[in-house]
C-alpha cells in the first residue's frame, strides 16, 4: 500500500471562509452560531443557525465558469469555495487558474460527501401555484402538476439538487478525470468519502484526490425536519453562544448549520518531489454502521466503537499512541450519552487522557459538512495546538473527559476525527504527523 498524505486544506465554515480563517477563529473561541439572518425564522422554536459569511461565488471560480453559478445550489457553492481554497493552499494548479495544469487530471480522483439538497422553495410555489385544483385551491393537481407546474421550472432546475452535483462541479472547474464518487450517508458522509480517496490512492488507482464534504441546513426544510426529530435546542435563541454543549450535562439539543470541509490526499512520495507542504500522514480508516433506529444512535455506541478500533488497526498504532480527538459531540444528550460509551469501549481508560475537541459548540451541527472536523483534527496536528472544548464545563454523567475552555499548546503525534450520525453510520479517520 502506498502511503498517503494531506497537502492542502480547504474550510467554509460559520466562523470563516478560508481554513486560516477558521483555524484562527476556532483557537480563540469565536462562536459562529447566532440569530438566523437569510430567512424568517420566527415560526420556529430554535431561531438559530451556525451560518456561513457572506460571500460572491462569482470569486471562485473562473470567469468562463461564472455562467454555471446560476444552477449552483448553496451546498454546490460551498463544495466550490472549499476545493478552491484547497487547492491555493497545496501549491497544485489546475485548470481553473492556469492553462497548463501542474498535474495529470486523469490521476486526480474526487469524492465529495453530501446531504439531500432541499429545493428553494419560492421556485416551487412559484410553479405549484399554476398547478391548483379546480375543486380545492389548497391541493395540487398531479395532471395539471404534470402539463403546467413543471414547465415554470427551469429545464436545468434538478441538477441544482442533485447531491452528485458537488462533486461534479468541483471536476469540471479543475478538470479532474480521476476516481469520482459521491457519499449521502448524513454526518458521516465526509468521513467516508476521505476514507474512499485514501483507499484509491493507496492502491494505485490515483495519485491525487480532493475529498470531504459540504452541505447546509439553514433552510426552512432543514430546519423543520430537526425541529420534527427534536434534536433542536429551543430556550437559547437570546443566548446563541451557549447553545450547543457537547458531553455536557446541561445540554438541551444542537444547533444546526452549513459549511464544507476538503482535503487534498496525494502520494507520499509525489508529494515530497514537488516539495509540498505536508500537513500530516493519513494512516487509518474504517466505518461501521448499525440498525438501531433511524431517529436514535445505539444506545451503547457498540457499532461507533468498532469504526474506531478497526481505524486504529488499520493504522497499526495503540490507543495509547492518540493525542487528540474531534469527535461528532453534537450537544443532544442521548446522542453524546450513547458516543461516550462507544468511545469508552474503544479507548478504555485512556480516554480520559485523549485532548477531547468537539467543535460543534462553535460551527453548529454541519452534517455532511463535517469534512470540518477531519481538517481540524489534521490543523491541530500541524500547528501543535488543541481546539478548545466550548461550553463542556460539566461533562455528561460524570464521566471524566479532557478538555479545556481554552486552547492549548501540545506535543501532537497522533489526531483522530470520528463521527456518529443517526442512520447507524459510523466512520472514524486516524492522522500522524510526519517527521523528516
Amino acid at each position: 500500500m502506498r502511503r498517503v498524505v494531506i497537502t492542502g486544506i480547504g474550510i467554509v465554515s460559520p466562523i470563516g471562509i478560508g481554513s486560516r480563517a477558521h483555524w484562527d477563529a476556532l483557537l480563540a473561541g469565536t462562536v459562529g452560531i447566532r440569530r438566523l439572518a437569510s430567512l424568517d425564522a420566527n415560526a420556529f422554536p430554535c431561531q438559530l443557525a451556525g451560518e456561513v459569511p457572506a460571500y460572491k461565488i462569482g470569486d471562485f471560480v473562473p470567469k468562463t465558469y461564472r455562467k454555471a453559478t446560476k444552477v449552483m445550489a448553496r451546498d454546490i457553492e460551498l463544495a466550490i469555495v472549499a476545493a478552491d481554497d484547497a487547492f491555493k493552499d497545496s501549491g497544485l494548479v489546475s485548470h481553473a487558474y492556469a492553462a497548463t495544469p501542474n498535474f495529470d487530471g486523469a490521476r486526480f480522483g474526487c469524492n465529495i460527501g453530501a446531504g439531500l439538497i432541499n429545493a428553494e422553495l419560492n421556485e416551487l410555489t412559484a410553479a405549484m401555484t399554476t398547478a391548483r385544483s379546480d375543486d380545492d385551491p389548497n391541493r395540487i393537481d398531479l395532471a395539471k402538476w404534470g402539463r403546467d407546474g413543471m414547465t415554470q421550472l427551469t429545464p436545468l432546475w434538478l441538477l441544482k439538487y442533485l447531491p452528485n452535483m458537488l462533486a461534479c462541479h468541483v471536476t469540471i472547474v479543475h478538470q479532474l478525470k480521476g476516481p469520482s464518487n459521491t457519499i449521502t450517508c448524513a454526518d458521516a458522509s465526509s468521513h467516508l468519502a476521505i476514507g474512499e480517496a485514501f483507499r484509491t490512492i493507496q492502491r494505485g488507482k490515483a495519485d491525487l484526490a480532493i475529498c470531504g464534504g459540504a452541505e447546509s441546513k439553514v433552510n426552512q426544510m432543514g430546519l423543520l425536519r430537526q425541529t420534527l426529530l427534536k434534536r433542536l435546542n429551543e430556550s437559547c435563541n437570546d443566548a446563541p453562544e451557549q447553545a450547543v454543549r457537547p458531553f455536557d450535562a446541561e445540554a438541551k439539543g444542537t444547533v444546526t448549520g452549513e459549511g464544507g470541509g476538503l482535503l487534498i490526499l496525494e502520494e507520499l512520495e509525489r508529494a515530497k518531489q514537488r516539495g509540498a507542504k505536508i500537513y500530516a500522514e493519513l494512516v487509518g480508516f474504517a466505518a461501521s454502521q448499525d440498525t438501531y433506529r433511524v431517529d436514535q444512535p445505539q444506545p451503547d455506541g457498540h457499532s461507533y466503537a468498532k469504526a474506531i478500533t478497526n481505524a486504529l488497526a488499520d493504522a497499526k498504532t495503540a490507543v495509547t499512541d492518540v493525542d487528540l480527538l474531534v469527535p461528532a459531540g453534537l450537544g443532544l444528550p442521548f446522542h453524546d450519552r450513547a458516543e461516550l460509551a462507544g468511545l469508552a469501549t474503544a479507548l478504555g481508560p485512556h480516554l480520559q487522557k485523549i485532548a477531547l475537541s468537539p467543535i460543534k459548540a462553535q460551527t453548529g451541527s454541519l452534517a455532511a459538512g463535517s469534512g470540518v472536523d477531519a481538517a481540524t483534527a489534521v490543523l491541530a496536528l500541524h500547528h501543535g495546538k488543541i481546539p478548545p472544548a466550548l461550553n463542556t464545563r460539566k461533562p455528561l454523567d460524570g464521566a471524566r473527559l479532557n478538555v479545556s475552555a481554552t486552547t492549548r499548546d501540545a506535543e501532537l503525534k497522533v489526531s483522530m476525527a470520528s463521527t456518529f450520525s443517526l442512520g447507524g453510520q459510523n466512520a472514524a479517520l486516524v492522522f500522524r504527523k510526519v517527521f523528516e
